[in-house]
């Protein structure tokens, strides 16, 4: 399986939402550097589009992951 290294920016907000898509697919929304502003941003979301899923998550990647 194929790797890449993390980018600065995402290394410096690791919290993300994420849309939960058919098909055990996701899409990356949005990246925070705070749980609680990712919490917040999600509220939003979920009242502007009730019937999608989102999912908060911590997304941590090993620099040398081989």
């Amino acid at each position: 399986m194929l790797s890449y290294p993390m980018l600065y920016r995402d290394r410096i907000c690791p919290w993300c939402i994420v849309q939960l898509l058919p098909n055990a697919r996701t899409i990356i929304v949005k990246r925070f550097r705070q749980r609680n502003d990712a919490e917040a941003h999600m509220k939003l979301l979920r009242q502007m589009k009730p019937d999608a899923s989102y999912q908060i998550m911590f997304d941590a990647q090993r620099e040398n992951d081989e």
